[in-house]
């Protein structure tokens, strides 16, 4: 079906150009940038389009924004809000920008990212290519071993709150191109529509949720904190996923230098830290004596601790393992399954279902100390017993002869879920 629209556009987009465009966009990358669109999907905006939608006239639609692009003529629409919970009780604001105009913002990603991404610090790993959350999780764990302390900063609703003026100042430093810094400023710009549909006009951020806005945070973070930090303190070492940023101190001293140092920088880029959720930690392990107020931190969806680590010997080692929020997470994902009413399914079904899911859990989280995911793996363990009890008659009523029935299951198709090939099954019994 995709290439049956990329022949159609191909018509549309093979037409000389008779008519003089002041920028000069490649219809190339309006096509491509749509083929990324689509694979992300997400959801409609403002102007309730989907996806699907949208390619019921894919052509018009895309010419129309190769068209008004190239024009100079392209304004965006009211960004869509959502108001998502978050595991403390808040809420984030996410944005939904309409499908254009994610078409829109990606084509001006694809312009400027070669530009910028090269010239981003080694410690910068949020919406990096080659870089991933996991590779920010294992620089901070190595390096909460060579340094006692770490500051963990919090800034106060980053996204919603960076300035457009110094964002504006950030990005020229990066193009001269003035048909990017037109559209990037538009979309700072650009209304907000609220659940109730009124209209907000936007003086400052960026929708957390638009395609472009982790670029245009990573720009910003580069020269409000990356930059300043390797200039002005190039011995303090930092790890930094967009707005998430651990900082490395080897003393208490140090550390709280640096967070009063970092705090007033951030505040000449117009932003703050939040004072309940930005603390300094102490990394305590059995080498490390003494205690202090705090001695643990979340990073990522992993929760840094003291825990005990297995060598040669057992020790107490200063290591990360899944949060208790992402475990909270998961356990009411496994709940809203609801695996126990899947009584018309077979095993092999439940397990085609669930296992993307279940596998992109084990992938992320079970890359350092395996063991904590193991309440959330008997939890699903749990869920398939109640399925087999409420699906076989000889099973009913019998917890334990259903255990044993699904562990001989297991032990012939090991592969079949992720949980049971990551090595945790039900015991098989007789």
């Amino acid at each position: 079906m995709l290439s049956g629209f990329r022949n159609t556009v191909n018509q549309r987009w093979e037409e000389p150009i008779t008519e003089t465009k002041p920028f000069s966009i490649s219809k190339q990358v309006v096509w491509d940038a749509y083929r990324r669109v689509k694979m992300n999907q997400g959801a409609a905006g403002v102007d309730g389009q989907s996806i699907k939608d949208f390619e019921v006239d894919l052509r018009n639609n895309l010419y129309k924004i190769w068209n008004r692009m190239s024009s100079g003529s392209y304004f965006p629409p009211p960004v869509r809000t959502v108001d998502i919970p978050k595991s403390d009780g808040g809420f984030r604001r996410l944005g939904i920008p309409a499908v254009s105009d994610r078409v829109a913002q990606m084509v001006v990603k694809m312009y400027l990212e070669p530009d910028v991404q090269p010239i981003f610090h080694p410690d910068s790993y949020g919406y990096v290519s080659g870089k991933s959350a996991l590779d920010a999780v294992g620089v901070v764990r190595k390096r909460c071993w060579w340094y006692n302390w770490v500051i963990d900063l919090d800034i106060q609703g980053f996204f919603d709150n960076i300035d457009h003026e110094l964002m504006m100042h950030a990005v020229k430093k990066h193009t001269d191109s003035r048909w990017i810094l037109l559209y990037i400023e538009r979309w700072l710009k650009a209304p907000a529509q609220l659940e109730d549909g009124c209209l907000t006009e936007r003086e400052k951020g960026t929708p957390q949720g638009g395609v472009i806005s982790p670029m245009l945070a990573n720009i910003f973070l580069h020269h409000a904190f990356d930059e300043w930090m390797r200039v002005n303190h190039p011995s303090v070492q930092f790890a930094r996923y967009a707005d998430d940023i651990i900082v490395h101190c080897r003393t208490k001293a140090q550390a709280r230098v640096m967070l009063k140092v970092i705090e007033r920088r951030l505040a000449r880029c117009k932003l703050q830290l939040h004072p309940e959720k930005t603390k300094i930690v102490y990394c305590k392990d059995s080498k490390r004596l003494g205690s202090y107020e705090y001695e643990s931190f979340d990073f990522l969806g992993y929760s840094f601790r003291p825990r005990l680590c297995r060598g040669l010997s057992c020790f107490v080692g200063f290591a990360p393992a899944v949060s208790k929020s992402a475990v909270k997470a998961m356990s009411a994902t496994i709940r809203g399954w609801k695996l126990h009413l899947w009584s018309s399914s077979s095993l092999e079904d439940i397990a085609r279902r669930i296992n993307p899911v279940i596998r992109g859990w084990l992938s992320y989280y079970g890359r350092y100390y395996r063991s904590a995911l193991y309440p959330i793996l008997r939890q699903l363990q749990h869920a398939l017993v109640r399925w087999a009890m409420r699906k076989y008659k000889r099973l009913r009523g019998r917890w334990l002869k259903a255990t044993h029935w699904l562990g001989r299951f297991a032990r012939r198709e090991p592969r079949l879920f992720g949980s049971w090939e990551f090595g945790y099954r039900p015991p098989a019994g007789q």
